[in-house]
């Protein structure tokens, strides 16, 4: 296999998010992958609700078409409650990992259980659903989220780590996790000091998600297209980009 290029695409539109994601991609990526780190031009600058998340569809699956014109080898979509991750498989046949799914797998691999420290209580049912639909309920110990406002500390690494630490601490010695996720793409980069600090494995889900992209596409398989990730059927749609009604096979 030669050069791998793989699309991380962070869907909201904050570049230095953006930034970080593709910093901490790059550090794990192996020789010869070339990673690319974008934000969508619309959508909401974080997504911390349902309705940030469905607003974030329509601008990730235009950098997802971008992506297949450019002939890009796999897709990261990097927020942790794998924005639009099912619909951007039925409009690509390269891999297309989410942060979230790709965290939770590889957890299982490394211990028990896992917990996941995430940023908003508000986002916390929404991952509870994304366990059940991957399966996962039983390795779930829990799902934590830090006292404060941590996306204040989105400047400040050094405040946001010592808050992840203590919730991680807890979900440790309460809850009984053997794997910590960071739940969270404005957590990126964070993983090698937390891990160093707690004593377990902790999961950088944009990490996960580049090596799981990478192991898939060196087995040389790609999306299928049978049923669930079919091509959607060819229609106008109204108001939209035109890129949105592209496929591979029209040039």
């Amino acid at each position: 296999m030669g050069e791998l290029r793989i699309k991380v695409i962070n869907p909201n539109t904050s570049w230095d998010m953006t930034r970080r994601i593709e910093a901490a991609a790059k550090m794990y990526a192996a020789k010869g992958t070339e990673v690319v780190a974008v934000s969508p031009e619309r959508g909401p600058p974080i997504i911390t609700s349902r309705y940030d998340d469905a607003i974030s569809v329509v601008g990730l699956l235009e950098e997802v078409k971008k992506g297949v014109r450019d002939g890009f080898d796999g897709f990261v979509v990097a927020a942790f409650i794998d924005t639009g991750l099912y619909e951007a498989r039925e409009a690509a046949e390269a891999p297309v990992v989410g942060i979230a799914e790709a965290a939770m797998h590889m957890a299982c691999l490394l211990g028990d259980k896992f917990s996941i420290v995430t940023i908003s209580k508000r986002m916390v049912p929404v991952i509870e659903g994304l366990v059940r639909r991957y399966g996962l309920k039983e390795k779930c110990a829990s799902i934590r989220v830090p006292e404060g406002d941590i996306l204040a500390y989105r400047g400040e690494p050094g405040k946001m780590r010592d808050a992840l630490a203590r919730a991680s601490r807890m979900a440790i010695e309460e809850d009984m996790a053997e794997v910590i996720i960071l739940g969270g793409g404005a957590m990126a980069g964070l993983d090698v000091e937390l891990e160093e600090e707690l004593g377990v494995p902790v999961i950088d889900g944009v990490v996960a998600a580049v090596k799981l992209v990478e192991a898939v596409c060196g087995y040389g398989k790609k999306t299928s297209k049978a049923y669930s990730y079919r091509w959607p059927d060819r229609k106008e749609f109204k108001g939209h980009p035109e890129i949105l009604e592209e496929w591979p096979d029209e040039g």
